[in-house]
């Protein structure tokens, strides 16, 4: 906060003991227009809390992803994240007409009728790890003998990776994104490796193609070998992550809500309640733009705040409620508009799957440690838990 800026709030960074999401947005939702705020670096920042307004800034065309812009929250920065270079291929930030050419060479990929063809090899992966943990004994850390690898075994599996090589590329997906156990260094190489093997995995599908994403798209001339291995990583971490944050986070849920143990519909209600996504969809304004009354100038940040946008009483009767049976859809958990995420169907499907494998093989599965006492993500741009400990 600065003397300029009377009016502006601290930025809404996680903090030990305040639930998430924080109480503070229900109070940012009643007040017009938009909260001015400030990144921990001093930059000013417009906080976008309702959910109209949120979707409104998300397919806005004033209004760019591109963090080269000037005045781009660079959130992930500002947290101590690493951050992600620029490379070939890393369309997420980049704006249309340019992101339109990797999106439509994608989606045909991730439909609902290719992730159901997908479902058998996404259920043998969750059978795989259950039966490794069932074998080690009657405890666990869920998160990392199951929330973490089943997405990526899952996108090994649709990139190609080799049986023999999927041990490595887990290794090194789980140290990329821990931010608790790995050092800045540690996760630097781990990048680097991950692009060494990708770009070697490209080489070899160009000379002997398979049944797998990365031979698919080559053969669309779409994607140009050398803009792949960013994609590729782009698809890797986008979608590890969230996916791994959202199983452990939806386990908790079922397990002190048991009564919807089983319904599938709990999926889109755990990506709604959760919403571990909350930071992710930063944006600036390329042209002076007007959100919800409030004027935007060009150059000026905007952090939509996903949780705040899937929790607002206008949209979502009672939203602190975890309740599977609302219509619940229309969440923005996965983005809006054309950088909606690519991935939700799939993202879907695996976590339907485990949560119904892993309640039908541990019927008796429970908490090893009070909820209040789970050890939860506050030094990341995600929401999640670091460890989640269980017994059976």
């Amino acid at each position: 906060m600065t003397q300029a800026d009377p009016m502006a709030v601290d930025f809404p960074l996680r903090h030990p003991g305040v639930p998430f999401p924080p109480p503070h947005y229900t109070d940012y939702r009643d007040r017009k227009g938009l909260v001015l705020s400030h990144l921990p670096d001093g930059k000013r920042v417009w906080l976008v809390t309702r959910h109209e307004d949120v979707r409104a800034v998300l397919t806005n065309p004033k209004i760019s992803s591109n963090p080269e812009h000037e005045g781009f929250p660079n959130v992930g920065e500002t947290l101590g994240v690493p951050k992600q270079d620029q490379i070939p291929g890393w369309f997420v930030g980049m704006d249309s007409p340019e992101h339109d050419r990797f999106r439509k060479a994608l989606i045909p990929e991730f439909t609902v009728r290719r992730v159901r063809a997908m479902r058998p090899s996404i259920e043998r992966t969750v059978e795989a790890r259950l039966d490794a943990m069932l074998a080690a004994g009657n405890t666990a850390d869920l998160v990392a003998d199951f929330a973490l690898p089943i997405p990526s075994l899952v996108i090994s599996s649709l990139l190609g990776v080799p049986p023999a090589d999927r041990e490595f590329f887990e290794s090194r997906t789980r140290v990329l994104v821990s931010l608790r156990a790995s050092t800045d260094e540690d996760r630097i190489a781990a990048a680097k490796d991950l692009l060494r093997y990708i770009n070697r995995l490209v080489d070899i599908k160009q000379k002997w193609g398979g049944d797998d994403l990365i031979t698919r798209l080559l053969a669309t001339g779409v994607i140009a070998p050398h803009e792949l291995s960013g994609v590729l990583m782009l698809l890797l971490i986008a979608g590890h992550e969230t996916t791994a944050n959202n199983i452990a986070l939806g386990v908790v849920t079922l397990l002190t809500n048991p009564q919807w143990i089983g319904d599938d519909r709990a999926v889109e209600e755990t990506l709604r309640f959760h919403s571990v996504a909350d930071l992710v969809s930063l944006r600036v304004a390329v042209q002076d733009v007007e959100i919800a009354g409030q004027l935007i100038k060009a150059g000026e940040g905007i952090v939509p705040l996903v949780a705040a946008a899937n929790h607002d009483e206008n949209v979502f009767a009672c939203p602190h409620k975890f309740d599977p049976s609302r219509s619940a859809r229309h969440h923005v958990a996965f983005g809006y508009g054309v950088h909606q995420c690519l991935g939700q169907n799939l993202v879907r499907v695996e976590m339907e799957v485990a949560y119904r494998k892993l309640f039908e093989r541990i019927p008796n599965l429970e908490l090893a440690v009070p909820v209040d006492g789970l050890d939860i993500k506050y030094d990341g741009v995600l929401y999640g838990l670091n460890e989640l400990p269980v017994r059976w």
